[in-house]
């Protein structure tokens, strides 16, 4: 049964929900992956999100762009968490997004990460899950660990080269 429901409006947004999958697939957390236009077409949106609970699903993922209504219409239909990743667009680079899912109605809340934050997304979804599955409360400890393991070889290497020398390795 999958805990994480991924769903966006347009195959255009796939790029970045795709990080939020990856990053799942990392913690072994199951997910089911949709695109739904809650503009386009309400009534199968509408079904979806109510039917989310009942398929397993502990958290929605909803990226959008523009208006970005998705993630606050999940949420005003889902009863657990919803995290809203705003997608940068061509007229606003995804501010427009940024401040529509951020600007929530009183009793409606969405989390919301950066633009395009996919990853992050996902990785919230995690440590959401984690209060109730130690588990996975552990994966996300050592994939922390991993995190600073990476910055402090980094900062090893450039101590021990020098930035020049390090700056051409990139």
């Amino acid at each position: 049964m999958p805990k994480v429901g991924i769903v966006m409006g347009s195959d255009s947004d796939l790029k970045v929900m795709s990080k939020a999958a990856a990053t799942l697939e990392e913690f072994g957390i199951d997910y089911e992956m949709t695109i739904i236009s809650a503009h386009r077409e309400p009534d199968v949106f509408f079904e979806w999100a109510k039917a989310a609970e009942g398929k397993g699903m502990k958290v929605i993922i909803a990226g959008a762009g523009m208006a970005a209504h998705l993630p606050g219409m999940c949420a005003a239909l889902f009863p657990m968490p919803v995290i809203g990743v705003p997608l940068s667009g061509k007229n606003l680079a995804g501010e427009d997004a940024l401040f529509s899912i951020v600007q929530m109605p009183p009793g409606i809340p969405v989390a919301t990460v950066a633009i395009d934050g996919g990853m992050n997304a996902a990785i919230l979804a995690a440590k959401i899950l984690s209060v109730s599955d130690g588990e996975l409360l552990e994966k996300l400890k050592a994939y922390t660990a991993r995190m600073k393991e990476t910055v402090q070889a980094k900062a090893a290497r450039l101590d021990e080269i020098g930035y020049e020398a390090y700056l051409q390795t990139k």
